[in-house]
């Protein structure tokens, strides 16, 4: 077996496009200004994982409390504990803020590198480990520009950067491929970077629109598959102020050319967009090159190439694919099975690790002679750590890999390393009647205990309405609901030597699982650092323990005990689902046993309201007696067409119920403000406010855009209130950007929501909160559509509208509930600045 050192396999997955292609680009710019100078500021600021956000230099910007920016001045109006001090870049072209005599090393919501995650996660360029910076910096920039005109902003390490008083996200692992298009104002224009260890430039483009390939999806050509109709995600730059909607990009692959309409791009935007190519005259492997036309109407604007491989179909491969989230273009990648894919086999699920590449994933494994590997991408290598949307890609990726490699459903295991090791925990917990068996290799299993860059998420606070907050994040925590493994096989690995994600972790596990799991494998590899070789994850013992174990048929399990803190996530378990809690996000548990000759169900419950039991492994005619509780017994009789019953409990007793109304929540939309960034979502600014209301509403939406593609690999509509046509979007999610007043859509979406912001006011069910400063955050169900949703960010004026700019919800397992509100205050009080935040009943009422 081929084995590589950790460093090169590093190096192989985080710059897998130079490995697997090479891009030739045409420049997109001529011009570049390097920043040397400039002043930093050493001021407390905290994002985690975790929906209270705190930043004291945002606040006082926001609350016009900032001074001029000069050496020795202080940072805010009335204090003089934080002064502006000047600082040039190194020799390698960095900035790199001293630390206080008074600082410590960066927090870890604030780390100097890409996290916690050092040595297994962190690209190898630029990567600061022994840098010891202060705990939090703002970096002031400025330009003098001769006119207005448009320029290209790249920042390697910050997180956001303020551009003239409009908030952008940044790019804290030093990818280098983030670039901003911005308009320069004639004059003196300032930039507020935050972030330490950063380097910064502008490049002048000599193009209104251009094509860049730093960053590409891209599908791999495979001999003796049908690649005519290939898909590529490529980068759209839009350096003009205004939208762009009549483009075209063709493709032409060894002369054969396929043309494909564009999505609008933003003014002052980039855009990922799907493109189609039609690779099927490449009839032999090696490089093949794809050129690329950018069109405006019949007019040719820019062009560009890049390689492809053409493989054979035995090799390790990637295949792109359209993704329901947000239709933008994502990939899987395949290590096939030895002499190709064949049904009926084993599939291999095989999560990665942070700053690892699917494709890097998929070619640290062997061929098996018994089943094909798949590994998904979490949308980013470090993506959302297997929560959120990284679930969701998981989901999607499965759903196809079942429907195109057909394998025995019985024999479908889940395995992966680092954070995919965390995410083969929370995976397996989460989903446990998909697999045969789980493998974490030198897994965390919650980022409760283990946190990356966005640092850990929280499990307690003396503040009410922010344990509503630290309850969203229940999902999370898989130690909670551990007994979901009892009947997974479970093979840990881990190596005993590993200082980035400590064995104790996986002794932890042990621990756990030894109290009540029948049957799981624990092996430390001696002396194993994180990764000592590609037996890491390919570990034949661990194949072996696969092999032993085959998924369960539902006739076979007659004992369900099945825990989950949000249906919304995670709700059925062979032939029964929690469709609804009493108390939300709280954990629920489900114990039944089934007796499927005496035609009985008994069982414990916990936090449920509603449950369907599916009776198809009960005879046609048989009276099923249902007892849960030691309450009243339900006596069913089962009718040839009737396999499904409804049960509620009631004043005390349980009821059979008729099929619950898809109005109320329930699996299919539960709630929570996260789950409105599903379904294709499209962005809706408000226009009928004031001129700074209206540029906030537009400045949010793309400061979303450039999070969701750096985080997720993403892009969404973003059409403006008046432009907006509720036929076209009548089967995606919606997010309203501004309130009642400011966004003409909002009676169109919410005239029967409890919630009603208006200038100065916020009412949530009862209760009315006065002032200008108010932002907050909320989901309400679309009317006309029993799955989606409507989420909502807001402000009863242009202060509590941007204290809602920044915000975490697109970190990973930062918990989020149906609503929250708070003052600009919350940016220097922390929770106390909180006002409400809470969840809708099962009817989608407030209770107050």
């Amino acid at each position: 077996m081929k084995r590589i050192t950790f460093n090169l396999f590093r190096k192989h997955l985080t710059r897998l496009a130079v490995y697997s292609f090479s891009i030739i680009s045409v420049a997109y710019a001529q011009r570049v200004h390097q920043f040397t100078e400039g002043l930093y500021l050493e001021t407390p600021y905290s994002y985690g994982r975790e929906a209270v956000y705190s930043d004291e230099f945002l606040w006082g910007y926001y609350s016009a409390k900032t001074t001029t920016p000069k050496g020795g001045a202080p940072g805010l109006v009335g204090t003089n504990e934080a002064k502006w001090t000047a600082i040039q870049t190194d020799t390698s072209g960095f900035f790199r803020p001293q630390r206080s005599t008074a600082g410590n090393l960066s927090s870890p919501n604030n780390p100097p590198g890409p996290g916690r995650i050092a040595t297994a996660s962190a690209p190898t360029r630029n990567t600061p480990q022994q840098y010891r910076g202060p705990r939090s910096t703002y970096l002031y920039l400025t330009y003098q520009s001769e006119k207005e005109q448009a320029a290209i902003l790249n920042i390697r390490g910050n997180s956001a950067v303020l551009v003239n008083g409009e908030l952008h996200t940044g790019d804290p692992y030093r990818m280098g491929w983030m670039h901003l298009p911005i308009q320069l104002k004639k004059g003196h224009n300032e930039f507020y970077v935050r972030g330490l260890f950063i380097a910064a430039n502008l490049t002048f483009p000599t193009k209104k629109i251009s094509i860049s390939t730093d960053d590409l999806t891209i599908p791999d050509i495979i001999q003796t598959e049908d690649n005519s109709h290939l898909q590529l995600g490529v980068i759209i730059i839009n350096n003009t102020k205004n939208n762009i909607n009549d483009l075209t990009l063709r493709t032409t692959t060894a002369g054969r050319v396929r043309t494909t309409s564009l999505p609008t791009v933003l003014a002052n935007s980039s855009r990922k967009v799907a493109t189609n190519l039609d690779a099927s005259a490449v009839t032999n492997t090696g490089d093949a090159i794809t050129y690329l036309q950018l069109f405006q109407g019949d007019k040719p604007i820019d062009q560009s190439e890049i390689k492809l491989r053409s493989i054979s179909n035995t090799t390790s491969y990637r295949k792109t694919f359209v993704s329901a989230i947000d239709n933008s273009l994502q990939y899987y990648a395949v290590t096939p099975a030895q002499g190709g894919i064949k049904e009926n086999q084993a599939l291999f699920f095989s999560v990665h690790g942070a700053g690892v590449e699917a494709l890097g994933q998929a070619q640290a494994y062997e061929a098996k002679e018994w089943g094909t590997l798949v590994a998904p991408t979490n949308r980013r290598p470090r993506g959302f750590n297997w929560e959120d949307w990284g679930r969701l890609d998981a989901l999607e990726v499965l759903d196809i890999a079942k429907r195109t490699l057909q394998p025995n459903p019985y024999e479908i295991y889940l395995t992966g390393h680092s954070m995919g090791g965390h995410g083969t925990w929370f995976l397996g917990a989460t989903y446990p009647d998909k697999w045969a068996a789980i493998a974490p290799c030198a897994g965390y299993p919650t980022l409760k205990g283990y946190g990356s860059a966005d640092g850990l998420v929280p499990d307690k606070s003396d503040n009410p309405i922010e344990q509503t907050l630290i309850r969203s994040s229940n999902q999370s925590d898989v130690i909670s609901y551990a007994s979901n493994y009892k009947n997974l096989g479970v093979y840990v690995l881990h190596g005993d030597a590993d200082r980035t994600v400590s064995v104790d972790y996986a002794r932890q596990m042990r621990s756990v699982l030894s109290q009540f799991h029948p049957d799981f494998s624990y092996y430390e590899y001696p002396g194993g650092s994180h990764w000592y070789s590609n037996e890491s994850v390919d570990w034949k013992p661990l194949f072996d323990y696969f092999k032993w174990h085959k998924r369960k048929v539902s006739n076979e399990v007659n004992e369900i005990d099945f825990k989950t803190a949000n249906p919304g996530i995670s709700a059925s378990y062979y032939w029964t689902t929690i469709y609804q809690q009493i108390e939300p996000l709280a954990y629920s548990h489900l114990q039944l046993q089934r007796d499927l000759k005496q035609n009985t169900i008994t069982g414990q419950t916990k936090n449920i309201e509603t449950i369907s039991l599916n009776l198809n492994d009960f005879s046609v005619g048989s009276s099923i007696n249902i007892t849960l509780d030691s309450l009243n017994t339900i006596v069913h009789t089962r009718k040839d067409t009737d396999s499904l019953i409804f049960i509620r409990k009631q004043m005390n007793q349980w009821v059979a119920v008729p099929p619950l109304s898809l109005s109320e929540k329930g699996p299919h939309r539960n709630g929570t403000f996260k789950e409105a960034f599903n379904h294709g979502m499209v962005y809706v600014y408000g226009t009928n406010g004031s001129a700074a209301e209206n540029a906030w509403a537009l400045e949010k939406c793309r400061y979303d855009l450039e999070s969701w593609y750096y985080r997720g690999n993403g892009s969404f509509d973003i059409v403006a209130d008046k432009d907006f046509d509720k036929e076209k979007y009548k089967n995606q999610n919606i997010i309203l950007i501004g309130n009642s007043k400011t966004n003409t859509m909002w009676q169109s979406f919410l005239s029967d929501c409890p919630i009603t912001i208006i200038p100065g006011q916020a009412k949530i069910g009862s209760k009315t909160f006065n002032g200008t400063e108010i932002g907050g955050y909320f989901v309400w169900k679309q009317k006309d559509n029993p799955t989606l949703s409507v989420g909502v960010i807001t402000g009863t004026g242009i202060r509590g509208m941007k204290a809602a700019t920044a915000n975490q919800y697109f970190a990973g397992a930062s918990g989020f509930p149906d609503f929250m509100f708070f003052n600009l205050d919350m940016l220097t009080q922390k929770s106390a600045g909180l006002l409400d935040a809470g969840f809708y009943t099962n009817e989608w009422n407030i209770l107050n």
